[in-house]
C-alpha cells in the first residue's frame, strides 16, 4: 500500500486568551492521512478548527499566543515537521507544501506588482536569477489562465495569481483554505476546474479545506470532518455523501441547498443545525456534538466517544466518531422450538427446528435495519424475540445498554414503553370488541400516562399525527379500510413514546397506493420523534425506500449486511443477488437478468450441511466446499459482511 505524504497524529494547537479566559483548544487531538495525488477535502463550521489545523502543518502559528503541545506528531515525506530547524522548515515551506490563503486581497501586497511577487518564490525557494524567475512567473501566469496581467484584476484573477504563486516552486502538497469562498458560482467553477487540471498535469496531492460541501463532493477523493477541534468523521467522498455516519454531518449535509430536488420539495424552510459551534475555551463534556444533536442521550454528556472504524475493526476507509453506542445491540441470538409429533399428536417427535441461529446486528438511534428473506427464513421470530414475546434460548439483546434477556417483572414491563412492535395483519392485531378510542387509550392507562379527557386528547394527536381525522375515534376495526387500520396499529405503538419499533411486514398486505402512503408517514414519523426502526420485509424494494442498513436472513442467519447503498449496489452472497433479480420492475421495456432459485427453503428442523444455501445456489463456482464448510459471515468491503466462500466473486 502507499505510504502516505503528509501523517498528522493527535495534533494539539491551544492558544493563550487575553483577560484570562482560558485556553482556547482551537485543534485538540486531529489524526488524518493525505496520500500522493489525492484530494482531501476538509469540511465543517466556521470555528471547528480547519484553517488553524493547516497553519499548524506548516508552523505558522504565532509563538505567543498559540503554541503546538508536546505529544503532537506531523510527518511530510518521512520528516517530522515539528522538529525541523528554522533553516530547514524553510526549505519546505513554499517549497515542498504550498498554501493558497483563504483571502487574495489582503494576502497580496499592494505595493508590489503581481509578477514581482510570483517571482519572488522562485527566487527564495529554487535561488533562480531574476531574469529566469520572471520568465517562470509569466509561464505560471499563463498556466492558470492569466495571459495579461496588466489589466485590473477580479476576485477570481486574483485567486489565480495566489494559484500561480503557491505551484510556482512545483510542490507535493498544495494546501487551498478555503480557495473558491466569496467567489460567484461561475468563477468559483473555473477555480476548481483549474485546480484539478493542475493536479494532474503536477502530479500534486491538495488538501482542499472548505465549508462548501458542494465543492467537496466535485472536487475531493476523501472527506474529513470536523467539529470543535476535533475529527468526527472520514471517509471516501462517495461513501461520506450516501452514507453519513455521524449527526454532525449529517446535519451539514442536510441543510445545503439543492438544484437537484423538485420545487415541491423545497419551498419553505431550509434545515438547520440549531445552536452554534461553542468556544474552544469551553468545549462541551462528553461528546462534543451533543448539545446540538437530536439523538443525544444521557451518555453522550458524560463519554467522549472514540473514532471508530465502521466496518467493526476490518480494514476500511471509513471511520466515524459515534456520538452513542448503538441503541439496539443483539448478539448471538438463538431461539429454538421443540419439534411436536405428527398427524393427530401420533409418531415419533419431530426434530429440533432452529429457527433463529446466532444473529447478531446493531442500530443505532435514528436508522433503520431492514431485515429480509424469505418466509420462513426467521425474521418475524427475530424481532419478536427481541421484545421477548418469545423467550430467546441463547443470546443478549440490549436496548440503550439495558440487557433486555436479563429482565423481568415491573423491570420488563417499564422497558417495554421504549420498544413497541407493529404487526403484519393490522385487522388481526386489532380488538374487533373495542373502538378505537378504547385501542390506543388502553396502552396508555397499562403505563399509567393519561386516563379520563387527557387519554382523549392524546388519542386525538396521535391519530391527527398518522393522518387520521379525530372522528375516526369512535369506530370499530371493520368499519376501517387495511391502510387505517395500520395507521391505527402504527399510533397504538407511538401512543407510549418508544424509542424503537419492530415494524414486521407492515405494508405487505397493503396495495400499492396504500403502501407508498404507509411508508411516507413511517419515514416521516421517524424524522419527527428520532425513532429506531427494525423493518422485516420479503420485498427488497419496499426495503430500498426506508433502510439505512439491510441484513439478509437464510434458514435462520444472516448471510449478508451491508449499507443499503452498497447492498443494492454490489450484493455480495448469490441468495442477496437472487433476491433482487426477483423483484419486478414496472417497465416492459426494462431487460433483466431474472435469477429463478430452484426448490423450496429447506426445513430450519433439517438444514443441509456445509453452506445452508448451497442446495439452491445459482454461483457457477459452487463446489465440494460449499457442500461440507459452512462460510462465517466475515468482511467482504468496507462495511459490508457476507457469508459465501466466493464472496469477492460475486455474480
Amino acid at each position: 500500500m502507499t505510504e502516505p505524504l503528509l501523517r498528522v497524529r493527535d495534533l494539539k494547537t491551544y492558544f493563550v486568551t487575553e483577560h484570562g479566559s482560558g485556553t482556547a483548544r482551537a485543534v485538540d487531538g486531529v489524526s488524518f492521512d493525505v496520500y500522493p495525488g489525492e484530494t482531501l477535502g476538509i469540511v465543517g463550521e466556521s470555528g471547528c478548527g480547519k484553517t488553524v489545523t493547516s497553519l499548524s502543518i506548516l508552523r505558522l502559528i504565532p509563538e505567543p499566543p498559540g503554541h503546538i503541545r508536546p505529544g503532537s506528531f506531523i510527518e511530510f515525506e518521512g520528516r517530522n515537521l515539528l522538529t525541523l530547524a528554522p533553516k530547514e522548515l524553510r526549505a519546505v515551506r513554499g517549497n515542498r507544501i504550498a498554501m493558497i490563503f483563504q483571502e487574495p486581497m489582503t494576502s497580496l501586497n499592494p505595493v508590489f506588482t503581481v509578477g514581482h511577487q510570483i517571482a519572488e518564490a522562485a527566487i527564495v525557494h529554487q535561488g533562480l536569477g531574476r531574469k529566469p524567475a520572471r520568465a517562470r512567473a509569466i509561464e505560471m501566469l499563463r498556466l492558470v489562465g492569466i495571459p495579461d496581467p496588466s489589466e485590473r484584476m477580479s476576485g477570481g484573477m486574483r485567486q489565480r495569481v495566489m494559484i500561480a504563486m503557491a505551484l510556482i516552486c512545483h510542490p507535493q502538497l498544495l494546501i487551498a483554505d478555503e480557495p473558491t469562498t466569496a467567489l460567484d458560482v461561475t468563477i468559483q467553477a473555473q477555480i476548481l476546474e483549474l485546480l484539478d487540471r493542475l493536479q494532474r498535469e503536477l502530479g500534486m496531492a491538495v488538501m482542499l479545506i472548505t465549508h462548501d460541501l458542494g465543492v467537496v463532493a466535485g472536487s475531493a477523493d476523501r472527506v474529513v470532518v470536523m467539529y470543535a477541534g476535533q475529527v468526527v468523521e472520514q471517509a471516501p467522498t462517495g461513501e461520506l455523501f450516501a452514507r453519513p455516519l455521524h449527526p454532525y454531518t449529517e446535519g451539514l449535509l442536510a441543510s445545503v441547498p439543492r438544484l437537484d430536488t423538485r420545487v415541491s420539495q423545497v419551498r419553505g424552510r431550509l434545515h438547520s443545525i440549531p445552536g452554534q459551534v461553542p468556544a474552544a475555551t469551553a468545549w462541551p463534556a462528553g461528546c462534543r456534538f451533543h448539545p446540538r444533536c437530536p439523538y443525544a442521550w444521557d451518555r453522550c454528556a458524560a463519554e467522549e466517544p472514540p473514532l471508530l472504524d465502521s466496518a467493526g475493526g476490518a480494514a476500511a476507509a471509513r471511520a466515524s466518531r459515534v456520538t452513542q453506542a448503538p441503541l439496539v445491540q443483539v448478539e448471538g441470538l438463538v431461539k429454538r422450538f421443540p419439534g411436536e409429533r405428527g398427524l393427530f399428536g401420533l409418531g415419533r417427535a419431530r426434530r429440533t427446528v432452529h429457527a433463529v441461529d446466532g444473529v447478531s446486528f446493531a442500530i443505532a438511534a435514528g436508522q433503520t435495519l431492514g431485515l429480509v428473506g424469505e418466509s420462513g427464513c426467521g425474521k418475524s421470530t427475530v424481532g419478536r424475540t427481541i421484545l421477548r414475546l418469545i423467550e430467546p434460548d441463547a443470546g443478549r439483546v440490549t436496548l440503550g445498554g439495558a440487557d433486555v434477556v436479563a429482565l423481568g417483572g415491573r423491570e420488563l414491563r417499564a422497558l417495554r414503553r421504549r420498544m413497541q412492535i407493529v404487526f403484519q395483519d393490522p385487522y388481526g392485531s386489532l380488538n374487533p370488541r373495542m373502538t378505537v378510542q378504547q385501542t390506543l387509550a388502553e396502552p396508555l392507562a397499562i403505563h399509567r400516562l393519561a386516563t379520563g379527557p387527557e387519554a382523549k386528547r392524546r388519542v386525538a394527536g396521535l391519530l391527527e399525527e398518522v393522518g387520521l381525522a379525530p372522528a375516526f375515534a369512535a369506530a370499530y376495526p371493520h368499519e376501517l379500510s387495511g391502510g387505517q387500520r395500520q395507521r391505527v396499529g402504527i399510533a397504538r405503538a407511538l401512543s407510549v413514546e418508544p424509542q424503537f419499533l419492530v415494524l414486521d411486514e407492515p405494508v405487505s398486505a397493503l396495495d400499492v397506493s396504500v403502501q407508498a402512503q404507509v411508508l411516507n408517514l413511517l419515514a416521516d414519523l421517524q424524522r419527527k420523534r428520532r425513532l429506531t426502526y427494525l423493518f422485516i420485509a420479503h420485498d427488497l424494494a419496499v426495503v430500498k425506500h426506508i433502510a439505512d442498513e439491510v441484513a439478509v436472513m437464510y434458514l435462520g442467519k444472516i448471510v449478508e449486511r451491508a449499507p443499503a447503498t452498497g447492498l443494492y449496489a454490489a450484493p455480495r452472497h448469490p441468495y442477496t443477488t437472487s433476491l433482487l433479480s426477483a423483484v419486478p420492475v414496472p417497465d416492459p421495456k426494462a431487460q433483466r437478468q431474472r435469477i429463478v432459485l430452484q426448490g423450496e427453503v429447506p426445513s430450519p428442523a433439517a438444514p443441509p450441511a456445509g453452506c445452508p444455501f448451497h442446495p439452491r445456489c445459482p454461483h457457477p463456482k459452487k463446489n465440494d466446499r460449499c457442500r461440507t464448510e459452512p462460510p462465517a459471515l466475515r468482511a467482504v468491503a468496507p462495511g459490508q459482511f457476507a457469508a459465501c466462500h466466493f464472496a469477492e466473486e460475486p455474480m
